[in-house]
């Protein structure tokens, strides 16, 4: 069974950056590439918001403008491991960052929690001013 764990939250000021990862195992009938994978945000009171995702062949897309240019998503399928480097944090971006993953080929261009078929259990990114 796939499973996702992610690690790298914690708290920082606000203009610090993070690096999340997300360590995948369990790949045992569709290899890691062929999964799209993505990282989606929560904070208490709202659902889950998709924030960046990257196919197999490492194209990305970023749902939210205010993450463009500041945050990168990336993989390393070798490693089974999904990233998301957070540069010049704002407060806004606290939340509890999941890691997901869909088996069904190639990602939505918006993707939504309900496309997903795996989920870590988050890692808590605080950014305080």
């Amino acid at each position: 069974q796939v499973q996702l764990v992610e690690s790298g939250g914690g708290s920082v000021q606000a203009g610090g950056s993070l690096r999340l990862s997300c360590v995948g195992s369990g790949f045992t009938y569709i290899a890691y590439g062929r999964y799209c994978m993505a990282w989606f945000r929560q904070v208490p009171g709202k659902g889950r918001e998709g924030v960046a995702h990257i196919e197999g062949d490492g194209t990305t897309r970023y749902q939210v403008d205010s993450v463009k240019g500041r945050f990168t998503i990336s993989r390393d399928n070798a490693k089974n491991t999904l990233y998301l480097r957070m540069n010049t944090l704002k407060p806004e971006a606290t939340a509890k960052y999941y890691c997901a993953a869909r088996a069904s080929g190639n990602c939505p261009d918006v993707i939504r929690d309900y496309d997903m078929d795996y989920w870590g259990k988050g890692t808590l990114v605080t950014i305080s001013s």
